[in-house]
């Protein structure tokens, strides 16, 4: 393999901060650890055909909307699937989820912030060790990587009492500074859905 193909194998830096360690009650660490475990594709369930034919207009325009920065399809696809439901699993806006990506990560799988945080939702290899089986190469499988964002983002809005701004504060390290908060309210926008 030429050096060239090698390059692009490594991964892509990622400019986001990453989340502090925090001691955790053991009641939290175990609520964590069982959001995280079940391994199971996401497989949508809906209510309704009306919830069902949302969901599938949700994805075709998410999926115009993202085809620049992902241009094949089936990764494309695969990609936002896994994030609506990963989102909807842990009680997240998809929106808000889709804003942190792109501020995190740029929707580059395999990005590596200057302090170690990784993939789509850069998550911090300490997580793993916290509430996963400590393997923090598992933070470049998307599914897993989404799972773990979106656990950790829930936690933080759970802890901060459903305020967003100091939740994304605290899932970027910098809680009570608006910079990120507002680069991901900022991105968000892209990714509602017209009323």
């Amino acid at each position: 393999m030429a050096t060239g193909g090698l390059a692009a194998l490594a991964p892509s830096a990622a400019w986001a901060g990453g989340q502090l360690e925090e001691p955790l009650a053991d009641s939290v660490r175990s609520a964590l650890s069982s959001a995280i475990a079940n391994s199971a594709p996401p497989v949508p369930v809906f209510a309704s055909t009306e919830a069902r034919m949302d969901y599938l207009r949700w994805l075709i325009a998410m999926s115009d909307r993202l085809q620049r920065r992902k241009t094949n399809q089936t990764e494309r696809v695969e990609f936002l699937q896994t994030l609506w439901y990963e989102a909807k699993r842990a009680a997240l806006d998809i929106s808000l989820v889709m804003g942190l990506v792109q501020v995190e990560s740029g929707f580059r799988k395999y990005a590596v912030s200057p302090v170690g945080a990784r993939g789509y939702m850069q998550v911090m290899p300490f997580w793993t060790r916290v509430i996963g089986d400590g393997d923090a190469d598992k933070l470049f499988h998307m599914q897993t990587n989404l799972r773990f964002g979106c656990v950790i983002l829930r936690h933080y809005l759970d802890r901060e009492r459903g305020d967003t701004f100091m939740a994304l504060g605290r899932y970027n390290g910098s809680r009570g500074k608006d910079t990120y908060p507002n680069l991901v309210y900022g991105a968000q926008r892209q990714w509602l859905m017209p009323a």
